[in-house]
């Protein structure tokens, strides 16, 4: 080869390089417009030159937002676009949902006025699903706990599991909000969700009816020993009157111990899950939420403590989150329960949602729970105590054939306090 032919190849390699990094930019040029760029990184002999790329990189990069480019922007789109004419209030909407979004946090969304309509019924309880928490684990749409006698437990859905579609569409570059939005709908329709807990090799498509969905909230009963199980699955506005009345009958039954089962426990009201902490803690903070400025909120105990003196063994899983993480933090960081399970899920991390003026919306996170020995919840968890490698175990018959399923953590938890 000679010394021409490899100066030819080199420089191919290089413009490929180049056509490489234009094309990382997203800048869709046309052949029309490539010659200005080429001007810019080449030399008087038509040569690449590295410094002029990196030097175009750098002045395509800023780290102060300049807002005329983006009244330039929108004066090109509404000039150019060849779909004319431009409609500007979804120019406006599309551009709010933009920028709230470019903060990389799914909790925090703009809300357009019919979104935000919806999203209020959401607020009120007014919904009909399939049931259950849906949450993001590096950028990957996960159920994070199926609501108990829910359509999603029914359909077999599990904490854990990945969601690549809703009825066939991808929905790996929605928002959660939109996600949650297609999973939603009128009672007695069905939806069809793409789901695997192993990875996409193995996904398949479950078909969910939904319903109008009726949160359990607490349930408690006896077990072998004098041992009293209580159930929380969700902290809504009926918890606090359920769980009081629970305890009432669990004291009545002077129980040698109690287990406090949070698994698959999505969360709720926070001033509910500061009531249920409570209860064991006789007088302190139960969380802290912590803001950008530096301002720190304590929540602090109240009421009547009835089961301070009461051993405790708390069941967490991936499935627990929010509400559910700040009483296992609390309980744990006081010494007054041992955790046993899995690691929590890590949502730790506070919406304020504000109406605006034209029906439009904004959630946005505002600040992060702490515990009491101030370990952040956000994206971190709540680490048990003991930790189980798995929480249910197949009993199978003789043919191999699965009979029944034995629950591991509730059979440690009852070991544990005799």
């Amino acid at each position: 080869m000679t010394e021409s032919t490899n100066n030819k190849s080199s420089r191919a390699g290089l413009w490929l390089a180049v056509f490489l990094f234009i094309l990382s930019f997203g800048t869709g040029l046309l052949a029309g417009r490539f010659w200005n760029t080429k001007k810019q990184i080449t030399n008087d002999q038509g040569e690449v030159q590295i410094s002029k790329i990196i030097n175009l990189y750098s002045q395509n990069r800023s780290s102060v937002a300049d807002f005329n480019q983006f009244w330039d922007i929108w004066n090109k789109v509404k000039e150019k676009y060849v779909g004319q004419p431009v409609d500007e209030v979804k120019l406006f909407y599309g551009a709010m949902e933009g920028m709230v979004a470019g903060l990389g946090d799914p909790y925090s969304v703009y809300f357009p006025p019919v979104k935000a309509k919806e999203f209020a019924k959401d607020l009120s309880g007014e919904f009909e699903g399939i049931g259950a928490e849906l949450g993001l684990k590096d950028n990957q749409p996960i159920i994070i706990a199926p609501l108990p006698g829910s359509p999603a437990e029914k359909a077999g859905l599990k904490a854990g599991d990945k969601i690549y579609s809703v009825n066939k569409e991808d929905i790996l570059k929605l928002t959660l909000d939109e996600i949650v939005g297609k999973i939603r709908g009128p009672e007695g329709t069905v939806v069809i969700l793409t789901i695997s807990h192993d990875g996409m090799e193995k996904a398949q498509d479950v078909s969910v009816t939904r319903q109008k969905i009726d949160v359990p909230s607490v349930s408690f009963e006896m077990k072998p020993g004098n041992i009293a199980y209580l159930r929380v699955s969700y902290f809504n506005d009926k918890t606090s009157t359920e769980f009081d009345k629970a305890v009432k009958q669990i004291l009545a039954k002077s129980p040698k111990g109690l287990v406090l089962d949070l698994r698959e426990d999505p969360g709720g009201y926070l001033d509910t899950a500061v009531e249920v902490a409570s209860e064991w803690i006789a007088g302190g903070v139960v969380v802290k939420e912590k803001y950008s400025n530096g301002k720190v909120d304590e929540y602090n105990s109240s009421g009547a403590h009835r089961l301070v003196d009461l051993k405790t063994i708390v069941l967490v899983d991936s499935g627990s989150a929010s509400g559910s993480e700040i009483v296992a933090g609390a309980l744990q960081d006081y010494g007054k329960a041992t955790l046993v399970g899995e690691k929590t899920y890590g949502k730790g991390s506070v919406q304020e949602f504000e109406a605006l003026p034209d029906g439009s919306a904004l959630k946005i996170t505002v600040a992060k729970w702490f515990t009491p020995k101030d370990r952040s919840i956000d994206k971190e968890g709540i680490m048990p105590d003991v930790v189980l490698d798995k929480m249910v175990e197949e009993v199978k018959d003789k043919q191999g054939k699965v009979t029944s399923y034995k629950d591991l953590g509730l059979a440690k938890a009852l070991e544990m306090l005799k």
